[in-house]
């Protein structure tokens, strides 16, 4: 397939975009990080209950859910700041990013607690769903350390790293980690969560202008793997400057 599209600051195909991570950015949580991927920023913090919701009271399983919201001004037109449930799409990516985390966790480790990950999008320019789990994870395993620390959990409950990025079809070329330019017009758009050493937790993909051949299906995930390995580099490094 050529390569011919041409992308902000000549960044190539499959390139990510600039991502800086910044552990403990809200000192008053268990654990946090700001992550910018690009112009797109969320702060994510891990909160810690020791209680689990009534369906899990006696399975001897721990919980974790997760919070999205974008800020009034995280985007060009101001959002309208959201009550109580909010909207259909921040429901969806609450569940996506609970069910990605989830995936991270050993419940019976984590014991009878309650995680809750909070992820707010202060800037949106793409690929917020997916900033928010791969700093949600950052600040899960910054939230576990500190209960390791205190003697609350005896084990490492985290028995996978999860990250997470966008890619798409844009001008009939596959594209990894799309801005809001490249999202709003790509052909097909999709998300992968993935834990480096190769195994999918969630695929999805969208066909928004064209539909997708099963043989570039391949060729997508692997380029989505290699922004994932990259993610998970940059999640190690921040974790470790947080010590």
């Amino acid at each position: 397939m050529s390569h011919n599209y041409i992308r902000l600051n000549d960044r190539v195909w499959d390139a990510i975009r600039p991502v800086e991570i910044t552990p403990n950015f809200i000192t008053s949580a268990a654990g946090s990080c700001l992550i910018a991927c690009g112009n797109t920023r969320v702060i994510c913090t891990a909160s810690v209950e020791e209680k689990v919701p009534p369906f899990l009271e006696n399975a001897g399983l721990g919980w974790l859910t997760a919070e999205y919201s974008m800020l009034p001004a995280s985007a060009s037109s101001r959002m309208t700041r959201e009550k109580v449930a909010g909207s259909g799409r921040t429901y969806e990516i609450q569940r996506l990013i609970g069910r990605s985390l989830r995936a991270a966790l050993d419940r019976k480790k984590l014991g009878l607690r309650t995680i809750t990950i909070d992820c707010d999008v202060i800037q949106a320019d793409g690929g917020t769903r997916t900033a928010s789990v791969t700093g949600g994870f950052v600040a899960l395993s910054l939230a576990i350390q500190k209960l390791i620390a205190s003697g609350q959990i005896k084990e490492n409950p985290i028995v996978h790293q999860v990250a997470a990025i966008s890619l798409g079809k844009v001008s009939g070329e596959l594209l990894l980690d799309l801005n809001f330019v490249e999202d709003s017009s790509a052909d097909i758009d999709a998300n992968l969560v993935a834990t480096p050493d190769g195994y999918v937790i969630e695929w999805q993909t969208t066909a928004e202008r064209a539909l997708l051949p099963m043989q570039e299906l391949n060729e997508m995930v692997e380029l989505g793997m290699k922004g994932i390995r990259e993610l998970a580099e940059l999640q190690n490094n921040a974790i470790r400057n947080a010590q």
